[in-house]
């Protein structure tokens, strides 16, 4: 009879244990940055620039593409992203729209900077939306589960697995900078 005690007592304690490490997974998945969309006024005579701390062998995707409200004039912007050692990775001239990818191969800040291309604006800000994603952001899941056969919660268990290793990732970084 005392066995069956301590073992519903062991029970109870992993399953409270479980349910605790459950429910701060969730929380840490669902607080877990998984890209950002920026807005930027680009002035007529003047360079706007975005950067992020990143550490090597991490993906970077990004996309941009300039909000204009008026419709008659089709502003073009220039666009460049440099590495923490100086190397362009992309770059980009007379645009409306772009997106680049890459892998990191250095940590450090990795910087876009935007700029409005000459006399195609009309002397009026350029605004620009950009869509960054680093990291587990950049996975896509749907064709994860298509091709894994994943479906409901075997996929977003996937995805909290996806996120917990990108934090302790992050972790390990920050504690050997």
């Amino acid at each position: 009879m005392n066995t069956i005690v301590k073992f519903e007592n062991t029970t109870k304690k992993m399953s409270a244990k479980m349910r605790h490490g459950l429910t701060t997974a969730i929380l840490l998945f669902i607080l877990l940055p998984y890209g950002e969309a920026i807005w930027l006024d680009v002035p007529t005579t003047g360079t706007k620039c975005v950067s992020e701390e990143i550490q090597s062998n991490i993906v970077v995707l990004a996309d941009y593409i300039i909000i204009s409200e008026d419709h008659s004039l089709k502003p073009t912007i220039s666009a460049k992203v440099t590495s923490p050692y100086g190397n362009n990775l992309h770059h980009s001239e007379n645009v409306t729209h772009g997106e680049f990818a890459f892998t990191t191969k250095e940590s450090g800040n990795y910087i876009a900077c935007f700029w409005a291309d000459a006399k195609s604006h009309g002397n009026k800000d350029v605004s620009i939306n950009v869509e960054w994603k680093t990291g587990i952001a950049t996975k896509d899941w749907a064709s994860i589960a298509k091709r894994e056969k994943l479906e409901g919660v075997e996929l977003e268990i996937r995805k909290l697995e996806g996120a917990v290793e990108a934090i302790h990732e992050n972790l390990i970084y920050l504690r050997n900078k």
